[in-house]
């Protein structure tokens, strides 16, 4: 196996999808980087690293620098995924993704249902989230539930090299459009990725860490922080099941509630406001099919109501912390 970090899982991904199907082609802003520039085509090669090399093998009509309009970007990737093509669209922020929900909430959502089945809508949307580098309001927002809420459209959230390399590698070759989250802060993480044909189907969860006591569901960045509680707690002989969704439509209800009926407790670590969240879902879902095996309150832990913060400090406050994880489990555990 190979040693990467996720930005180099996701770019090798890339690579190799684009090496073997023709179909796909790659769009949004800056994804070159640097045409026009003295420094020529690829002087950037993209603001996160992730598409570096691609305009020099490929071309410029497969991989595509946009006009700075997130609608234009997410249209045209469903004109081309109706067409025939395996577009890849990346907006540079998740937050920006509202300027383009009509063309995924009422179109590429629905176009499979609209049309009888009678067509595929194979693109897949690469929205760059999360907060923890002090981008401030506009450029930290976690917005993954907004998208699991619509009907027709998968949302998927790696976090580590191996399911950035399994996960992408399944939403580039399935026929549906594929909301692909990756974390700002994670592009560094490094791991083992397999060599050769690697895919992970969605709707499985992973089991991060097993322990008796109690059961955390978090997904992207939060799942690093459900480690670093776990290991906090297991100094004082508190063992947790710590599961990673990866993806949260489709979502793995078996593992959330296998592991609720064996721990009896639940945290939801989501960063992301409280209302409507994902942590409010999965504590909907456990208190309705698993509600007689809990010996706790659900507990979610989550940002505030509030947008978030650009000072560093208030940021930090912000987001959810192993520390607050950890705090949820003792609560959890404090009724018996």
């Amino acid at each position: 196996m190979a040693i990467m970090n996720i930005r180099e899982a996701i770019s090798s991904t890339l690579m190799a999808e684009m090496e073997r199907d023709s179909s796909i082609i790659v769009l949004g802003e800056d994804i070159v980087g640097g045409a026009g520039t003295a420094g020529g085509p690829e002087a950037i090669g993209g603001i996160w690293g992730t598409t570096p090399g691609l305009y020099a093998k490929f071309g410029a009509d497969r991989v595509i620098d946009t006009p700075i309009s997130e609608s234009a970007i997410i249209g045209a990737a469903a004109g081309a995924a109706l067409a025939g093509k395996r577009p890849v669209a990346e907006l540079m922020f998740a937050d920006f993704v509202g300027v383009s929900l009509d063309q995924l909430w009422n179109q590429m959502a629905k176009f499979r249902y609209m049309f009888g089945g009678k067509t595929r809508c194979p693109a897949v949307v690469r929205l760059i989230y999360g907060a923890g580098m002090n981008t401030a309001a506009q450029h930290s927002q976690s917005v993954y539930a907004m998208l699991t809420a619509m009907p027709g459209l998968k949302v998927v959230l790696p976090t580590t090299p191996a399911d950035a390399k399994g996960l992408l590698t399944e939403a580039l070759r399935g026929d549906d459009p594929v909301m692909f989250f990756e974390h700002k802060t994670l592009y560094g993480v490094k791991g083992e990725v397999p060599d050769g044909e690697h895919r992970q189907r969605f709707g499985e969860a992973r089991m991060v860490r097993e322990g008796g006591d109690a059961t955390v569901v978090a997904c992207g960045r939060m799942v690093n922080f459900g480690e670093k509680a776990a290991d906090k707690l297991a100094a004082d002989g508190i063992g947790i099941d710590l599961i990673d969704l990866r993806t949260t439509s489709p979502l793995d209800e078996e593992a959330i509630l296998d592991s609720v009926e064996a721990t009896g407790r639940l945290i939801v670590a989501d960063e992301s406001p409280p209302r409507c969240s994902l942590a409010a879902d999965i504590a909907a879902l456990v208190a309705a099919k698993a509600f007689t095996s809990l010996k706790a309150p659900p507990q979610m832990v989550t940002g505030p109501h509030a947008p978030i913060p650009f000072a560093r400090e208030l940021e930090r406050a912000w987001v959810p912390s192993p520390q607050k994880i950890e705090d949820a489990v003792r609560r959890a555990l404090a009724f018996r």
